[in-house]
């Protein structure tokens, strides 16, 4: 005889293995896609921030150009170190936040969380109008529609989103690529071109360059280096949504991450290279990516190219957003902070309560600032570079705890990119803070306290329900059951046989008002239920007012008074029709009285829908 053995899941022959939900999470390429499009996105408006700063200097500060970017790339290159141990570090992902809650207490974790919701939610607002903005820019008819063009775009990103993440990533591989490739001829092109250079997006644009300016302070190159440091938005993606990649996580995150760091730092540098090459001004109504592309490529195809892969992946960068506030509301679930609904996972491991609630938050921002990017901005990045500067503290605490091999250098790491994030997030503050970056200082708070406030709601609820603690032995109570009726059906009949399996004894319960044609119906259904005999007594309410619940809750305390040892559960029976439609033709009668016994009484409420046929 012989026996066969398979391992615990695993597929008998012939048949596919179980569905482990893998299928629907990120590779390394796709995580790339799917979580990356904002830092991608941001070359187009991160070197042309560093240029407007320094053009206050006149060209003497626009030589500064090159030692501003530089030194953002070395800040990027701390980032990535940074959340790449990040990442291995905390495997479920949450990035800051997980960082802060284990290494510098809940309430920093919070502050961490609450940044980072504020700035996805901004990034996608921003992302979509900015996105839509370039699109005006080339069709002016279009310009009077822009909110509901960026309302469309916002219900496209997320109805892909809603699909799952893998499907955006695949939905919008071929925006990125097409993209990171026209930056990258651009530059390739650039670099080894020799002749005159075109100024054709120049024409009739007037330079905002300053006049006889050449000091150069290092308050400017400060405030070059935080408005610069936009281009940093969206690195910290990757590490919010750790869960969403394949086995082994944390390895793959790794990878796209040090991938996202390398080909944006490509970008930037080259940009700025071209910048200093062509000797570029800012131009008012034309982007330095603009002129860059011109003085490249030419005045050609090309450079329509690279315009219109710049507007789609600005309106798709929201994507980002999609990615990682959904994971980053699962743990904050998790912990207590948030509503439970927003761990719940639907099919194709997606966070759908996460994607809804940020879609409907960014359509009320939208609505709010009615499509104007300008509107936005400045509340933007703010609250990135608080998580970055938490994170890189957070980390520092970490490597001293841990003390493995090369700690010192990890610590001088991460410590240096807490110091230089955290100067950018004050002067980013200070700088913006007239032009409504006052109202994130304010948010910011709001939301730590909205979070505790769910973390005390959700303690209470457990307290009363014992969680954590060994319950008493079950036991066996008398139970009484109330069902409310009002007259002879079907639907009467199924109640009093669900009643009478659930409890030892049932009273039907019925309400009348002392008006001739009430006490008429109260005798008429009296003869029908003797006639009817279902074996179980119907106890007639008299109610001087008209009301449904009240009487039907004041018999409920009654017999809780007068039976204090029997536990008391009301089942309201009610229909739940074919159509969906069907059901505003109820009389929401289960409801009124559900809420006064809820309210006023301490029984069982048990409402049983019975489907129609």
């Amino acid at each position: 005889m012989s026996v066969l053995t398979t391992e615990p899941n695993a597929a008998p022959a012939g048949e596919e293995p179980p569905d482990t939900g893998e299928r629907h999470r990120l590779t390394a390429v796709t995580g790339l896609a799917a979580l990356s499009l904002d830092a991608m996105a941001s070359v187009a408006y991160g070197p042309e921030a560093i240029v407007l700063v320094l053009a206050a200097a006149g060209a003497h500060g626009l030589g500064f150009t090159m030692p501003v970017t530089l030194a953002i790339a070395a800040l990027l290159v701390v980032l990535v170190a940074s959340y790449r141990q990040v990442i291995a570090a905390f495997p479920d992902g949450g990035g800051s936040y997980a960082v802060a809650k284990t290494h510098l207490g809940a309430r920093t974790g919070l502050v961490a969380a609450a940044s980072l919701v504020l700035d996805y939610v901004l990034n996608v607002a921003v992302a979509v109008t900015a996105g839509v903005a370039a699109l005006t820019s080339a069709l002016p008819g279009l310009y009077d529609d822009r909110l509901w063009l960026c309302l469309a775009v916002l219900v496209l990103i997320t109805a892909v989103n809603l699909r799952g993440i893998v499907e955006s990533a695949r939905a919008f591989i071929v925006p990125t690529v097409v993209f990171v490739g026209s930056i990258f001829v651009l530059i390739a092109v650039g670099l080894f071109r020799s002749g005159p250079v075109s100024t054709a997006t120049a024409d009739g644009h007037a330079s905002v360059l300053a006049d006889n300016a050449t000091t150069v302070g290092a308050l400017l190159l400060l405030k070059a280096f935080a408005s610069g440091c936009a281009a940093l938005t969206g690195v910290e993606a990757i590490a919010n949504a750790v869960p969403s990649f394949r086995v082994p996580r944390a390895r793959r995150a790794q990878r796209a991450e040090v991938a996202l760091g390398a080909v944006l730092g490509v970008m930037l540098i080259g940009l700025s290279v071209l910048i200093s090459r062509f000797h570029l001004q800012p131009v008012e109504g034309v982007t330095v990516l603009a002129q860059l592309a011109d003085a490249s490529l030419g005045h050609n195809w090309a450079f329509y190219v690279i315009q219109f892969a710049t507007m789609i992946l600005l309106a798709l960068s929201a994507n980002t957003s999609f990615g990682g506030l959904p994971v980053l509301l699962k743990l904050l679930a998790r912990d207590n902070y948030a509503p439970h609904v927003f761990a719940l996972k639907a099919d194709r491991q997606v966070h759908r309560h996460g994607v809804l609630a940020l879609a409907l938050v960014s359509a009320a921002l939208l609505v709010f600032s009615g499509g104007d990017t300008n509107t936005l901005v400045p509340l933007f990045a703010i609250g990135v570079f608080v998580g970055f500067t938490i994170a890189q503290v957070g980390m520092v605490r970490h490597w001293r705890l841990d003390k493995g091999p090369g700690w010192r250098g990890k610590t001088l790491l991460n410590g240096s990119g807490a110091l230089l994030t955290g100067i950018a997030a004050v002067v980013v503050t200070v700088e913006k803070f007239q032009e409504g970056a006052w109202l994130i200082v304010i948010a910011l708070p709001l939301l730590v306290v909205a979070f505790e406030t769910v973390h005390r709601a959700y303690g209470r609820i457990g307290e009363r329900l014992g969680l954590g603690r060994i319950p008493e032995t079950p036991h066996r109570e008398r139970s009484l059951v109330i069902v409310p009726v009002s007259s002879l059906s079907r639907l009467t009949s199924e109640a009093l046989t669900a009643a009478s399996s659930l409890g030892d004894e049932v009273r039907a319960v019925t309400v009348c008002y002392p008006d001739p044609e009430d006490w008429a119906a109260l005798h008429a259904l009296e003869r029908s239920w003797a006639e009817w005999d279902p074996r179980v007594p119907l106890v007639g309410l008299v109610c001087e007012r008209r009301g449904l619940g009240r009487p039907i809750a004041a018999y409920v305390r009654e017999v809780a008074a007068t039976e204090p040892a029997a536990q008391v559960t009301v089942l309201i029976p009610e229909t739940e029709p074919e159509r969906l439609w069907q059901r505003m033709l109820q009389n929401q009668r289960g409801a009124v009285v559900a809420h006064a016994v809820r309210r006023e009484t301490d029984a069982v409420i048990c409402r049983l829908r019975f489907r129609l046929p």
